[in-house]
């Protein structure tokens, strides 16, 4: 079974066709690319690998950028560094596929241009970043989205990728030529209920438990699917909150691969939750002293305290248990 799917040349506010730039070293992943953004209505600019988009003239970027990067060596991260910046600058879209290996490297280039990176990803997870992107033109934007709909709606986008994998599973055809689906969600940012936090003094304030006695909570949720399918209780925002509190009592940093781990859903779909946690103020970003195009993510000092009465009022202490989480 093959369909095509062609749409109309997509413009921005000013009516110029938008364009894109594709970056990518292996020629399948490359062809793929260009034809399912000039399926979503893009020009394609310009389509290269990386060498020679690195010694080539350092001209205008497209509207957007799709890069595939599976390996990581220095001149690959300087050059992903330098996209990020420029992206960030003059407001380009960046959809970037990576694998796990390499997700911590690249992760670490991209803190300017509120990349999406997708992670392993199939060709429909790629569709569906285009189609994100899309949603985010002016033009094509049909309404706003109410404040209580968007964490709605980013669930939404998890079933519909699973949905989508399935189904270019079941057509082999599909990845093979035609052109692809475009489905698109905003991506304006999940806001937590909320503006503020109530500040009290530091002497009445609960403390997070031990680390080991999160990690034991954690356990128990985890042995869960050993019974039950584990898609009945993904949760990838509490696990992810779970496992970054019990780090914080533990005083460890906690790199992007290992929470991507930690949510127990596929990585891209994690890394999206970080990114919308990110930017809600509930998680930040850190940089590796170390090595700085790394970062570790963390709780913020007030989703810290969040946390720390949550378990307080559920009478989890620093030598307590828990029936339920």
């Amino acid at each position: 079974m093959q369909a095509d799917f062609s749409y109309e040349p997509v413009h921005d506010g000013a009516g110029c066709q938008m364009s894109v730039t594709v970056l990518a070293d292996r020629d399948g992943v490359r062809d793929e690319m260009r034809c399912d953004a000039e399926a979503a209505g893009f020009r394609v600019l310009e389509c290269c690998g990386f060498d020679e988009f690195a010694s080539g003239a350092s001209g205008a970027l497209g509207d957007l950028v799709l890069v595939d990067c599976g390996e990581v060596d220095p001149a690959c991260l300087a050059l992903l560094s330098r996209l990020d910046m420029r992206c960030g600058k003059s407001g380009a879209q960046l959809v970037v596929s990576t694998t796990m290996e390499a997700l911590d490297a690249v992760f670490g280039c991209f803190a300017m241009s509120g990349a999406q990176i997708l992670v392993d990803p199939g060709r429909a997870e790629r569709v569906i970043a285009i189609g994100r992107v899309l949603a985010d033109v002016p033009n094509l934007r049909l309404r706003e989205l109410a404040e209580e709909d968007r964490l709605m709606v980013l669930r939404l986008t998890e079933q519909v990728s699973k949905l989508a994998a399935r189904l270019e599973g079941l057509s082999p055809g599909q990845g093979e030529g035609g052109g692809a689906f475009r489905l698109a969600s905003p991506v304006q940012d999940w806001k937590a209920s909320g503006d503020h936090y109530v500040m009290v003094d530091a002497a009445d304030a609960p403390q997070l438990p031990r680390g080991d006695v999160i990690r034991k909570l954690i356990r128990a949720r985890q042995l869960r699917a050993r019974f039950f399918d584990a898609e009945l209780f993904a949760d990838p925002a509490w696990d992810i909150l779970l496992d970054l509190a019990a780090a914080r009592s533990e005083r460890a940093q906690v790199c992007v691969t290992s929470l991507c781990i930690a949510a127990g859903v596929p990585a891209t779909t994690a890394l999206r939750w970080i990114s919308q946690m990110v930017d809600s103020g509930l998680l930040m970003r850190i940089p590796d002293p170390a090595d700085r195009r790394r970062a570790h993510i963390a709780l913020t000092d007030g989703t810290t305290d969040l946390m720390a009465r949550y378990f307080a009022a559920v009478e989890v202490g620093a030598m307590g248990e828990l029936q339920a989480v």
